[in-house]
């Protein structure tokens, strides 16, 4: 079966086409076009699973000599990306159906979606830096727009400091990739891995690992770069946010920085212990400051900065142990955040708040917003058999494994937290008594409740079934971070 990376690109960017010409004769062809197209790259990756599995790469070159070409791949990372990118995004088509309504130009926020999908895919599958750059631009600057779509106060300046601070990281990233082309001569990631395996890291490279662990590291919002996220999430309209928490920050920050340094650059002890700590920060600190919060959705983007942390904290054991439970929960947090985002914007679209003070006692009028959240919350307390559990529990192993039972013992510390802030959330949202100003509120619509339920199954169907899904998803993309061992 011929299928073409740059079907993952052109699939999102034709319907993104697509949905601004009908929309003029037909309001809602974004419904359909946008969901279509979002099933569709789904069963695309799918399809490619048995292919990865096999060891097989599926590469496309245009310009092929030049680095200012299109060169796209798909290996088992790229993969397990194009497949979170596809589910999620088309969990949000079909709950933004309902959702969206109550915003002006539904048309305008798919094509907006379509284009952050594009640029998403595009840096997942870039082959070299300038690629994977180019794909995280386009998706930065849709998403820009996405957090400012409300157009009120709160949107635009939300997303206007969300735009200094991601100039500032497209700026050092760029000077980064500058460096980095006049030092090694080229940009494309096998081959600068041989640059680096023959020649060490020079002090230009090591200067541009700086600047790139610093811009993507803004882009990821890891502690201290994080003070753009909890008002871009917190505001943005539920599907965007939910695909922020879920998978944004994780392709333009995360993906990148495992990229070059696990599977490029050299992980040495210095840095895998400077990784561990800003890991570990972001993990315990972030939990506090969710704990303080009040707006639901606020306590929720503080929480992804501190799940975030976890995933840093594997990756940077530098261990397959390690690569294996931070590959795990990335997926995981993926799922379970998504699902407490749209929990907590069914909640805000019932109530007219997020305020959990002026909540409470709404699992008897939301049943099913309540549950779903339950599974959530459970998930990403780590508590078994949930999704969360598999993924925490590998990486403590792999802290343990490695010799640094301090981070094992800020992981444990970490779930701890993560409890306290999501029973937080359940008292005062869905139990307690129910305030009489709520009596009529009503359970989300059925295309807002489809996708609660389908992310709450696999919360719970990943945690049953996690040997087979490790084996099929997560080992060929470790194999992919695997291949340059920690430098000690």
């Amino acid at each position: 079966m011929g299928i073409s990376p740059l079907l993952f690109i052109a699939i999102p960017l034709g319907a993104a086409a697509l949905v601004a010409l009908l929309s003029r004769a037909r309001e809602r062809a974004g419904d359909v076009v946008a969901s279509l197209a979002s099933a569709a790259l789904l069963a695309l990756s799918l399809a490619l699973v048995r292919r990865i599995l096999d060891g097989e790469t599926l590469s496309y070159d245009l310009a092929s000599s030049s680095p200012l070409g299109l060169h796209l791949s798909i290996d088992g990372l790229s993969l397990l990306l194009l497949s979170i990118i596809s589910l999620l995004t088309l969990m949000a088509d079909l709950y933004a159906v309902s959702y969206m309504e109550r915003y002006t130009s539904k048309p305008r926020y798919y094509v907006l979606r379509l284009l952050m999908a594009t640029g998403l895919n595009g840096a997942v599958m870039g082959a070299d830096l300038l690629n994977l750059y180019a794909g995280m631009e386009v998706a930065c600057l849709s998403c820009y727009a996405l957090v400012a779509f409300g157009m009120e106060r709160d949107y635009l300046g939300a997303s206007f400091r969300y735009q200094v601070f991601g100039a500032l990281a497209s700026l050092l990233i760029i000077v980064g990739i500058a460096l980095v082309y006049r030092t090694a001569a080229t940009l494309n990631l096998v081959e600068l891995r041989g640059v680096v395996a023959q020649q060490g890291m020079s002090p230009v490279l090591l200067f541009s690992s700086v600047l790139f662990l610093t811009g993507f590291g803004i882009k990821a919002a890891y502690m201290p770069f994080h003070t753009w996220l909890p008002d871009a999430h917190s505001v943005a309209p539920t599907p965007v946010s939910a695909l922020l928490s879920g998978i944004f920050i994780k392709v333009a920050g995360l993906y990148a920085l495992a990229r070059l340094f696990l599977s490029v650059f050299e992980l040495t002890a210095t840095l895998s212990m400077v990784l561990m700590v800003m890991g570990s920060v972001s993990l315990l600190v972030a939990l506090l400051m969710a704990l303080a919060q009040w707006d639901s959705k606020r306590l929720l983007a503080y929480s992804t900065i501190s799940q975030m942390g976890y995933i840093l904290l594997g990756l940077s054991i530098g261990t397959p142990l390690g690569i294996l439970g931070a590959l795990f929960h990335l997926v995981n947090h993926a799922v379970f955040k998504s699902l407490l985002f749209f929990n907590a914007g069914a909640v805000e679209a019932a109530t007219g708040t997020r305020d959990m003070k002026e909540l409470g006692g709404l699992n008897q009028r939301m049943p099913l917003t309540g549950a779903t959240c339950t599974v959530a919350s459970l998930s990403i307390s780590g508590i078994p058999p949930f999704n969360g559990f598999w993924s925490k529990l590998l990486i403590i192993l792999a802290a343990v494994q490695a010799g640094y039972p301090a981070f094992a013992a800020v992981a444990g510390l970490g779930s701890i937290l993560a409890l306290a802030v999501f029973l937080k959330l359940e008292r005062y949202v869905f139990f307690g008594s129910l305030p009489q100003r709520l009596a009529r509120v009503r359970e989300a619509p059925l295309l807002m409740c489809v996708p609660m339920a389908l992310l709450a199954a696999l919360c719970l169907g990943i945690g049953l079934a996690f040997p087979f899904f490790i084996h099929n998803f997560l080992d060929p993309a470790k194999e992919v971070l695997s291949r340059l061992t920690l430098v000690r």
